[in-house]
């Protein structure tokens, strides 16, 4: 059976039962992904980096662009459960964001230096979080309360999904 290309390493478990060694290694994913990200995408060509991932997918810049902005997004979350009882947070149109002209201009580089700021500070608040801190919620339009335990789980999963974008789309160019 031939995988989705759309999800390379399948789709989130929304029912996840998340433990404390779990934790330790969503967390691990979430250090780990700038580094493992600009390893992927430091030789490519203009053009390499503006072919779709898949028919109809996004570039792999467009992979990479939006990166920071889903995990800025995701830090803000953290942030507002910590410091509020159960936020309602806001989704946004990722699509959408993708398509501004931001996204074709910028170079790569500083998406990924922005990312790796970013994932610098949110490992430094992850690892000091209690047990119980994890939780914590916010009230997601779409998900309801969801935990920051399942919130990490998620990005660790978003991680690797945009990962495997990339490094199957390498592997089947012979990149």
């Amino acid at each position: 059976m031939q995988k989705d290309p759309r999800y390379p390493i399948g789709k989130f478990d929304k029912n996840i039962n998340v433990t404390k060694d779990m934790r330790r290694e969503f967390i691990n994913t979430i250090e780990a992904l700038p580094s493992l990200l600009r390893k992927e995408v430091e030789n490519l060509s203009r053009e390499q980096l503006d072919t779709p991932y898949r028919d109809g997918g996004w570039t792999i810049r467009q992979v990479v662009y939006p990166l920071p902005d889903s995990y800025i997004n995701s830090y803000v979350r953290f942030k507002l459960a910590l410091t509020e009882d159960n936020p309602n947070i806001k989704t946004y149109e990722k699509h959408l964001w993708v398509e501004l002209q931001d996204s074709f201009k910028t170079p790569v580089e500083v998406s990924l230096n922005l990312l790796e700021s970013l994932h610098k500070r949110w490992a430094i608040l992850l690892n000091l979080l209690m047990d119980e801190q994890f939780k914590k919620t916010f009230q997601h339009p779409e998900w309801g309360n969801i935990t920051l335990s399942k919130t990490l789980a998620l990005y660790a999963w978003h991680s690797k999904h945009h990962l495997a974008h990339i490094t199957e789309l390498k592997k089947k160019l012979g990149w």
